[in-house]
């Protein structure tokens, strides 16, 4: 298949060109133009590169791609990543914001799927944007429970700040490094927060408004999306996928 084609699939898929972003989204460094298989990543780097290359795949879509707000100049790692897609002939697609946020295939819309949990509604508000979901359990479940579940299902060991009610009725959900929500978390009266990784400050803002918090991993929650992607792109496109697996351990 052409690579235009699926760029001009995913831009439109994925709605890229409408969401503003501080990451460069869409395609990022282009091949000769033909995709036989599309490898996925959370994550681009030398590893995720090297390991698409071993899967001879053409393309490599990631949630983290290589740009971020303002130009940087193409040296050290950024240079020796770049090389290695061109010499490699490897297209980078990435997508950020737009994965997130999707309603059908973002990381924060498959928690229903995965972690099997009911969706309420949106929650979770950056740059303007609603990112999140929040979660009403009809029958309270413990702190325990999200823990073993969060485990079990995200292969994850979770970070608990066991601040707020054992029983836990409202959650709200915000995959990544979404640590900067807590206030929007605190002011809906949440009993619960779970987001990706911490930051220390956090920690005292939680304790004080008496509401647990999880962190289930950055990688491990951002893992949904692009998963959900890879099989949206197998059986739409009908071509040969592979999903790369580097977790980083936050």
């Amino acid at each position: 298949m052409k690579l235009e084609q699926i760029v001009e699939y995913l831009d439109n898929l994925l709605n890229v060109k409408d969401i503003p972003d501080e990451s460069l989204n869409g395609l990022q460094v282009a091949n000769s133009g033909e995709v036989k298989k599309a490898a996925f990543a959370v994550d681009v780097s030398l590893a995720s590169i090297e390991k698409a290359a071993a899967e001879q795949a053409d393309m490599l879509i990631v949630h983290h791609g290589l740009f971020w707000g303002k130009p940087a100049p193409v040296t050290h790692g950024l240079y020796q990543r770049i090389k290695m897609l061109i010499d490699d002939d490897i297209a980078l697609y990435g997508v950020h914001l737009p994965l997130d946020m999707h309603p059908e295939l973002g990381n924060n819309a498959r928690i229903e799927k995965v972690l099997g949990w009911p969706v309420k509604e949106d929650f979770g508000e950056y740059h303007g944007l609603i990112i999140g979901k929040a979660v009403e359990f009809k029958k309270p479940v413990s702190v325990d429970d999200i823990s073993r579940r969060l485990k079990e299902r995200l292969n994850t060991e979770p970070v608990v700040w066991n601040f707020g009610p054992e029983k836990i009725s409202r959650v709200g959900y915000v995959s990544g490094g979404a640590i900067s929500m807590l206030p929007e978390a605190i002011k809906a009266n949440v009993d619960a927060f779970i987001t990706g990784e911490t930051r220390h400050e956090a920690y005292w803002q939680a304790r004080e408004a008496g509401i647990n918090v999880f962190f289930a991993g950055h990688y491990a929650t951002e893992t949904l999306g692009v998963k959900a992607l890879e099989e949206n792109i197998k059986e739409k496109l009908k071509i040969e996928t592979v999903f790369i697996d580097l977790p980083t351990g936050y």
